[in-house]
């Protein structure tokens, strides 16, 4: 019996630990599921974390568009409300101003009318005043002339003041139709006032004889007024209708044009003081330069006297100058040998300023355009003048030349570019 349990307890255990490596690989299992499922827990609520991060900052940034284009439209309209604004205050502007034009046109539309109203009124009033003083100084007259031609044998000739009277009083009208009409009325006035002149003579030579001085003077002057007066209100209309102006605008207009030829006068007299004293300046900045290209160029100052001589010139001008200097001097004026030197140098100068690398020590540059490209023909490193060893052929390598500066490649290119356009 004794044989038989020990194998029946040995399967016990290994069935404990098979039951506790099975348990241990549950757990296991189990922890690395929950694991896994925390882990996913945990990258969900991340991934609903983010989610929520972004959903706030959209929202966030969809209210800042909100925001934005809310105040990009109250803007907007703010623009539209401020320029309807303006523009009912510009029509409202045109509008009172068409409105004060139409005023201002009605106004003197009214004065002007006012004003013919007041022209034509005061013009009847002294057409009738001249008239009815014509008729008065008639009726003062006339009964001398009629004493002068009275005869009890020939009453008839009492007609004849009033026949020398109204005759004047017919050629006037007649020269005031004339007017009117725009014709010529001198010879109408002209034979009116002969009338009135045979009126005078006839009262002032009867009532001299037959009355007193007073009375032929007085019936004289009243032959000569009322044809007078009358002659000169057609004078007043013939002046109007011909735009003659009056008195006082022709001596508004002489002084006028009297202060405009003064003025012209000064003016002229101004401009030729200012040419003089140009000429002047001029003369004197030519006879400095003069003095002064004598004194630093003489032998082309001599040149160009010479040459102003056989070419008749009185004064060495520009172009003798130029001459003179392209003569003496082999170059236009402001260049010569001396300047071309210096200029030359300084171009040298530079083109080998450039030539150098930062950081380095300057390299005197003999030529710029005898730079060897070739090693001295010898193989024994005796020098270019060398003759001892066999000759070789010369042959470059990388590095036996210093390379080229950007600005003598740009001089290489376009001499090249010039020899081919050639």
């Amino acid at each position: 019996m004794t044989t038989f349990a020990e194998p029946a307890e040995t399967a016990t255990e290994q069935e404990l630990a098979s039951y506790a490596l099975a348990a241990a690989q549950a757990d296991a299992l189990r922890m690395e599921a929950e694991a896994r499922a925390e882990a996913e827990r945990i990258r969900a609520q991340g991934e609903a974390d983010a989610a929520r991060t972004k959903a706030v900052e959209e929202a966030r940034k969809q209210a800042i568009a909100n925001d934005k284009a809310e105040l990009a439209a109250r803007r907007q309209r703010a623009e539209q409300e401020a320029k309807i604004a303006a523009a009912e205050r510009e029509r409202e502007r045109i509008e009172r101003q068409a409105r004060q034009e139409r005023e201002a046109e009605q106004a003197e539309q009214a004065t002007e009318a006012e004003q013919a109203e007041s022209v034509a009124a005061a013009d009847k009033r002294w057409r009738r005043i001249a008239m009815a003083f014509y008729g008065l100084c008639g009726a003062v007259a006339l009964p001398v002339q009629m004493a002068a031609f009275y005869d009890e044998s020939r009453p008839y000739l009492l007609l004849a003041p009033v026949l020398i009277e109204v005759s004047a009083l017919v050629v006037l009208i007649g020269a005031s139709a004339a007017v009117t009409a725009g014709r010529a009325h001198w010879h109408y006035r002209l034979i009116a006032w002969g009338c009135a002149f045979v009126a005078a003579t006839i009262n002032l030579k009867h009532g001299l004889d037959a009355f007193d001085a007073a009375t032929a003077v007085g019936t004289a002057l009243a032959s000569i007024a009322g044809p007078g007066v009358w002659d000169l209100h057609e004078h007043g209309r013939i002046a109007k209708k011909l735009g003659r102006p009056s008195w006082r605008q022709r001596r508004a207009d002489a002084k006028a044009a009297k202060k405009a030829a003064a003025e012209k006068a000064a003016a002229e007299a101004k401009a030729a003081a200012e040419a003089e004293a140009a000429a002047k300046a001029a003369e004197e900045k030519a006879a400095a330069l003069a003095q002064l290209r004598e004194a630093q160029y003489p032998e082309v100052w001599t040149h160009a006297l010479r040459l102003a001589a056989a070419l008749g010139e009185t004064t060495v001008t520009e172009a003798i100058w130029r001459q003179a200097h392209i003569d003496i001097e082999g170059a236009e004026p402001g260049e010569d040998a001396a300047t071309l030197r210096v200029r030359n140098a300084a171009a040298r100068r530079v083109l080998a300023a450039r030539s150098e690398a930062p950081g380095e020590r300057p390299v005197k540059v003999t030529s710029a355009q005898l730079v060897p490209q070739i090693p001295p023909g010898s193989n024994r490193g005796s020098g270019r003048g060398s003759k001892t060893g066999p000759k070789v052929r010369g042959v470059r390598r990388p590095g036996d030349t210093a390379p080229y500066s950007k600005a003598a490649r740009k001089a290489a290119a376009e001499t090249a570019r010039k020899a081919a356009a050639k």
